[in-house]
C-alpha cells in the first residue's frame, strides 16, 4: 500500500470514529444517558449495581445536559417543570459535578415537614399505608430492618418508601421550598443523604437536574459479586430487574 492510499485509509478511519463519538454525545446531551447507581439511598426503589437510563430531553436542558458541565449558560432551554414523585438525577449543589439521585417531594413554594416520622407537604400529612415487600434493605455496609410503606402524594403519584425499624427520623422543622428549587428525598429515608441536609444537598435549583430516571437495563449485585469467584459471578447477575421500568 502506497503511503496516499495509507493516509486515506487513515482519514477514513478518523472520521468513522469521530462521527461515531459525535452521534454518541448528541445521543447522551440530549436523549438517553446512562448511570449507575453505587449507594442503597434509594432501596428497594433502585438497588446497588443498577444501570439505568435517564431521559435528558424532559425538563428541557441546561449546562449540566452536556459532559464537563461546560458555562454556556445558567437557564434551562425548553423547561419543563418536573412532577412529584419523578426519580431525578441532579448536580448537588454543593460542587455541581456529583451526581445524586432522589425521589422529587416537593415543589417550589411548598412547606415540607417530618413529624411524628410522617411527612407534611404544606400541613397535610400525605397518605401512607404499610405494606409487605422486603423485610430489610442496605444502609452502607450495613442490613437494616424496616418497615416498608406505599406512599401517595399529593397529585396521586403512589411510590414504595422504607423506614428503619430500630429509630427513625421523626421530627424536623419546616423546609421552605425557594422558588425555582426543589426538595428531593430517598426512598430509604434513614439512610440517605438528600434535601433535608441543607449544608450537603439541600434544595435543588432547576438548573441543576439532569434527567428523570426511566429504565434499568442491567443490574448486578457489586457488592456480592466481590465475595464470590468468577466462575460464580452470573449468580450476582438480577436477571428480574433487566428492562425494568422505573417508578
Amino acid at each position: 500500500m502506497n503511503n496516499k492510499k495509507l493516509i486515506k485509509v487513515i482519514l477514513d478511519n478518523v472520521k468513522t470514529i469521530f462521527g461515531a463519538l459525535m452521534i454518541a454525545l448528541i445521543i447522551r446531551s440530549l436523549i438517553f444517558q446512562p448511570f449507575y447507581i453505587p449507594s442503597s439511598s434509594m432501596e428497594p426503589t433502585l438497588l446497588i449495581g443498577d444501570r439505568i437510563f435517564v431521559s435528558k430531553y424532559t425538563y428541557g436542558y441546561s449546562k449540566h445536559s452536556f459532559p464537563f458541565s461546560p458555562n454556556f449558560f445558567d437557564k434551562r432551554v425548553n423547561y419543563k417543570i418536573p412532577k412529584q414523585g419523578d426519580l431525578i438525577v441532579f448536580k448537588t449543589p454543593a460542587d455541581n459535578r456529583t451526581d445524586y439521585i432522589k425521589r422529587l417531594i416537593g415543589l417550589p413554594g411548598d412547606k415540607i415537614q417530618f413529624i411524628n416520622g410522617e411527612i407534611f407537604i404544606n400541613n397535610k400529612k400525605i397518605e401512607r399505608k404499610k405494606i409487605n415487600t422486603t423485610n430489610s434493605v442496605r444502609c452502607g455496609k450495613s442490613v437494616i430492618e424496616i418497615n416498608s410503606f406505599e406512599e401517595t402524594l399529593p397529585n396521586g403519584v403512589k411510590h414504595i418508601s422504607v423506614y428503619n425499624k430500630a429509630g427513625t427520623l421523626q421530627n424536623t422543622k419546616v423546609f421552605e421550598v425557594p422558588a425555582d428549587h426543589f426538595f428531593l428525598l430517598g426512598d430509604n429515608r434513614d439512610c440517605s443523604k438528600d434535601s433535608r441536609y441543607l449544608k450537603s444537598v439541600g434544595y435543588v435549583k432547576s438548573v441543576n437536574l439532569v434527567g428523570k430516571a426511566q429504565l434499568i437495563f442491567f443490574s448486578n449485585d457489586t457488592v456480592e459479586s466481590r465475595l464470590l469467584k468468577f466462575w460464580n459471578l452470573n449468580k450476582s447477575f438480577r436477571v428480574d430487574r433487566l428492562f425494568k421500568k422505573i417508578k
